[in-house]
Parts: structure tokens; C-alpha cells; sequence
């Protein structure tokens, strides 16, 4: 049996102004850093020993996993980097108050930019402010655009340690997260886009001898969030 834990995050000084964030390398706040270590302590009632350990290129998820190992006596265990795992880059909007933009363009707007699957907001302009520091060629991503550089990624480098029956640790974002789930757990395009995934809460994922989900839990019951919609 393998077992998979994902963790968003824990809240970031953007997540708590309610502020786009997407590629900007914004760190935790005091509360991130607690939901991280809390994250730590219901991982490490599991007893799991972890083999691998995955995260993105931005801040706060690395943080977040080195507060997650240091709580797990693990703080000199190697930890893969890859900005294939980083979260959905919002273009134009990064930075943006969330209520604020909801005011501007209307709530169904802000909707399709943030949950739809394959529709992308506005594109990072050349004056955006942090154009310089978000080195990337392409202006924004929909989900689509960040399934098809997540599940790809986990395909070649993380599925294979599952089916050698590795338990692998992974901390991440909630639009990375919400596209591996859509691999993983098969979520519909059109049902993904009622998926939340709560800061600091890990998801347990279990396979089983056949390398099927066999379940799988948020392991702070009181913060979960539901996972699959009947169709």
C-alpha cells in the first residue's frame, strides 16, 4: 500500500488581504506558518514514513513543507523543487483585491477567471508592476494551462514512486491541487470547478495493492472541505 499527502499551504500575507496571488513568491503569515505546523502534527500521528518529499518553486509551500518536516524530525531529507507544481499564474489580476475586482467586472466574471476550467483571466501587461519579478513568457493560465504542466509532472516523476509503493509527501497550492486531484481522484472538468481546497489541511490519499485509490480523507475533519460532487 502507498500512501499520497497533499497539502496546500498555509495562509499567505495575499490569502488573508484577499489578493490574487498565482506566481508572485508571497511567504506565510503567522497563521500559514500554525496551520503548517498543524498540518505537521496530524501527518505525523500517521506514523508514515515518507520517502519523497515535493513542492513548488514559490515560498510559501516550501516553507510550509520544511515546518511540516522539521515538526517530523525530518529536516535534513532532500526536497524536490519544481515550478511544475507552482500555483495557476493569474495574469493580469495578480495582486488585485479579490472583492475589489468583484466590484469592477461583477461577480460572474471574477467567477469564470477563478473556477472555470479552460477560460484564462487577463494577461500580465508589460507595466504590471510585477512583470519583472514573475519571469515567465506566458501572460496568465487557466486551469487547463496548469493541468498540462501538473499532471504530466506527476506522471513522469511522482506516480512511479506510488506504484512502487513509496508514501510521498507533497505541498502545493490550490490550483496545482485541484489539477492533480482531477487526475487522480478522475474529477469531471465541469465538477473541478466546485472544488475548494483549504490552507494546511493535508489530504491522505491511500492505493491500494492494485495502485487504485482506495480512500481518502482530509486529516483535520473539522476544516475539510468535499472533494467529489455527484454528477
Amino acid at each position: 500500500m502507498s500512501n499520497l499527502i497533499l497539502v496546500r499551504h498555509g495562509q499567505s500575507f495575499w490569502n488573508k488581504e484577499k489578493r490574487f496571488t498565482g506566481w508572485a513568491n508571497i511567504d506565510l503569515t503567522e497563521k500559514g506558518k500554525l496551520e503548517a505546523k498543524l498540518a505537521g502534527n496530524l501527518i505525523k500521528e500517521l506514523n508514515i514514513e515518507f520517502h519523497s518529499h515535493f513542492t513548488s518553486q514559490l515560498n510559501r509551500a516550501i516553507n510550509t513543507l520544511k515546518i511540516i518536516l522539521k515538526i517530523l524530525n525530518k529536516t535534513n531529507n532532500k526536497i524536490i523543487k519544481t515550478d511544475s507544481l507552482n500555483e495557476r499564474h493569474y495574469g493580469g489580476l495578480t495582486g488585485l483585491n479579490k472583492d475589489e475586482t468583484t466590484k469592477k467586472y461583477g461577480l460572474k466574471q471574477v467567477n469564470i477567471w477563478r473556477r472555470s476550467f479552460d477560460i484564462s483571466p487577463p494577461g500580465m501587461e508589460s507595466n504590471h508592476p510585477f512583470k519583472k519579478k514573475i519571469n515567465l513568457k506566458i501572460l496568465s493560465e487557466s486551469l487547463k494551462d496548469t493541468h498540462k504542466r501538473v499532471v504530466p509532472y506527476y506522471n513522469k516523476h511522482i506516480k512511479p514512486l506510488v506504484d512502487s509503493k513509496e508514501n510521498i509527501l507533497i505541498s502545493l497550492h490550490g490550483n496545482s491541487c485541484r489539477a492533480l486531484l482531477m487526475e487522480i481522484l478522475k474529477i469531471s472538468k465541469k465538477k473541478i470547478t466546485e472544488l475548494e481546497v483549504p490552507t494546511g489541511n493535508p489530504l491522505l490519499i491511500k492505493f491500494d495493492e492494485s495502485l487504485t485509490v482506495k480512500n481518502y480523507k482530509y486529516l483535520d475533519p473539522k476544516r475539510a472541505r468535499k472533494i467529489l460532487y455527484n454528477v
